[in-house]
């Protein structure tokens, strides 16, 4: 297809944009890895939010979502709007904490919350294992979605894409750090978003798809719909539905939904003014992430298959498409080139900021772990500030190049986010319980860690998977295993519970000063604190803490709150659009409620820093 001059007239004005923002904010991003990484901690909670927002609005999640409503219905997006529960969390009970540690990274927290030789290594390991590899990853994830963006737009072969949205992403990323970052999100926001709502309406209202009351009433549509999967299928019920809600949630590591805060997520928590902009930004971002967005990339979707019903239409409409990079999620993309000339450049300009937002953000944070928990502690303690900020930017480029090589090997979108969240599988209730509990020690997340890593490669690649549990082959040929499908997930959460319970009670507890300096340090308090309180040779400090009122309860009765706030906003707009007006307003009045009596409770002073 042929962009018209305005289309690339809008893409090149927003690349400008980008490029002249990094390049001005560069000297200033450049004095010191503070600076360059977290913006000398004094962003405002907004600005936080809005970046946030930005960097999990990827190119890689509308195609996710188109796959998931494709192959699964809207319903089928339990797989990550689970996770709310997590966010919520993080918000009303992690987030000061994570603030009020002052560590530069969430890997720096290790040697705040352990000691010795085991926290050394589980610092340094971690951050090469999240900051490398699961980063790597993530960002090849993102990197496939603009590959089929470029194929199926633009023409592009994967190497060319991959050398054009590198090189524009690590030029700015680079040069503005973090502050770059964060100010580039805020534009990049509004973009994504006026693109997503844009291609919505335009594509759902197009001749062959009659608009929104004959898209909904469409024979390949009409069983997609549901919001919850089918009751009377035990299977999807299960796999998308109980076992996000039920498990997923709490006990896998995700970037962007770590359980306890971590990652991006934690950076910018890092990154606020205080504890109560670090609060602000996270619930922004949970209320802006799941109550606003999914609906534009779900109605294009369900709008993909009356065009597109199936994979064999894609490939007939799409021939030049690599075979080994065919999958639903190239349906999304399909859409796009339907659009006229102005919105389609808006479109690709507000891709395009996905892409930036999303890659960015992971280099910056991928790049702060190399250099402040790898390459200063185990490499050159002596480095300087500016030898510190090179390092960062090299480690910048390292990262896209190896992404970027990664990608071109991927499929479809939803095959990682699988791989990923099996990697983290069984470690998140570590996250949870380590700020509340003293005997968790540096062995229970080092063999978290190594038990979930070693078991998910086995079941991901090996044919071990293929003998334990229930599957479908290549030509859809249904298999028996030992156990059905849906228990893979919970069979790798128990087992790597069962080692790293089994490990904490194996191994000895930390020394009572390191856990007197990390409890004076962020006063988690709570019951699962109380021995090593007793032991602080200051009376008064002790007095002062058993008089202050544990936090955790009306945190957790906050984020149930939030559940109801956030996820009735969600289904409210959802019935709205299919037309159920009578339950959509019963939704908006649940809403209503929830944020009175959330503020109420927060006015009450209830969820505040103890």
């Amino acid at each position: 297809m042929k962009l018209a001059p305005i289309d690339w007239i809008l893409i090149i004005v927003f690349f400008s944009i980008v490029l002249a923002i990094g390049i001005i904010v560069s000297k200033k991003s450049g004095k010191n890895t503070s600076e360059y990484f977290l913006s000398n901690r004094s962003l405002p909670w907004w600005l936080l939010g809005f970046s946030m927002v930005a960097t999990t609005f990827s190119t890689d999640t509308p195609n996710l979502v188109t796959d998931i409503v494709r192959n699964n219905g809207v319903s089928g997006n339990w797989v990550w709007w689970a996770f709310l529960l997590t966010g919520l969390l993080t918000v009303f009970v992690y987030a000061k904490l994570w603030r009020k540690s002052d560590v530069q990274t969430d890997m720096e927290f290790y040697d705040l919350r352990y000691g010795g030789k085991p926290a050394h290594f589980l610092r340094a390991f971690r951050s090469i294992y999240l900051g490398v590899i699961f980063n790597v990853m993530a960002m090849a994830a993102v990197t496939l979605a603009a590959i089929k963006i470029g194929q199926v737009m633009l023409g592009l072969n994967p190497i060319q894409t991959v050398l054009i949205a590198g090189t524009i992403t690590v030029v700015f990323s680079t040069l503005g750090g973090f502050r770059g970052v964060v100010y580039t999100d805020f534009v990049l926001f509004f973009v994504a978003i006026f693109g997503a709502v844009g291609a919505a309406y335009y594509l759902v209202n197009l001749p062959e798809i009659g608009g929104l009351s004959k898209l909904i009433q469409h024979e390949n549509v009409i069983g997609k719909l549901s919001i919850f999967p089918n009751f009377s299928d035990t299977e999807a019920l299960i796999g998308i539905f109980i076992i996000p809600l039920a498990v997923q949630w709490w006990s896998s590591w995700y970037p962007g939904a770590e359980p306890g805060g971590g990652g991006y997520i934690a950076q910018r928590m890092l990154a606020a003014k205080n504890e109560n902009h670090a609060v602000g930004a996270t619930l922004f971002f949970n209320v802006m992430h799941y109550a606003l967005r999914p609906w534009p990339w779900i109605l294009v979707a369900l709008a993909s298959l009356v065009l597109y019903p199936d994979l064999a239409s894609l490939q007939t409409a799409f021939p030049n498409v690599e075979e080994s990079k065919l999958g639903h999620d190239l349906a999304y993309s399909a859409m796009l080139t339907k659009l006229p000339s102005g919105l389609l450049g808006l479109v690709l300009a507000s891709l395009g900021a996905a892409y930036m937002s999303t890659i960015s953000t992971h280099l910056n944070w991928g790049s702060s772990y190399i250099v402040n928990d790898f390459y200063k502690q185990k490499i050159n303690r002596n480095a300087s500030e500016k030898q510190l900020v090179n390092v960062g930017r090299l480690s910048t480029i390292f990262l896209m190049a190896f992404s970027a090589l990664f990608a071109l090997f991927l499929t479809n979108a939803l095959q990682l986010f699988d791989i990923i969240l099996m990697f983290g599988a069984g470690t998140g209730l570590i996250f949870i319980l380590r700020w509340f509990w003293w005997r968790i020690n540096a062995w229970s997340e080092i063999s978290a860690m190594f038990a979930s890593g070693l078991i998910s490669i086995l079941l991901n690649f090996t044919s071990l998977s293929t003998l334990l549990f229930d599957h479908q082959t290549n030509n859809e040929i249904f298999i028996e295993g030992i156990f059905p499908a849906w228990s893979k997930f919970p069979i790798v959460v128990l087992i790597t519970s069962i080692v790293w319970v089994t490990v904490t009670f194996l191994t000895k507890p930390e020394t009572d000063e390191t856990l007197r300096k990390f409890y004076k340090k962020t006063t988690p308090g709570g019951p699962g604190w109380a021995r090593i309180l007793n032991t602080f040779p200051d009376t008064s400090f002790i007095e002062n803490e058993n008089k202050k009122k544990w936090t955790v309860p009306s945190g957790i009765l906050a984020m149930i709150l939030g559940c109801f706030m956030v996820y009735g906003a969600m289904f409210a707009t959802g019935n709205f659009l299919y037309g159920n007006y009578k339950l959509a307003s019963g939704l908006l009045l649940l809403v209503i409620f929830s944020v009175f009596l959330l503020i109420k409770l927060w006015k009450n002073n209830k969820i505040s820093t103890r």
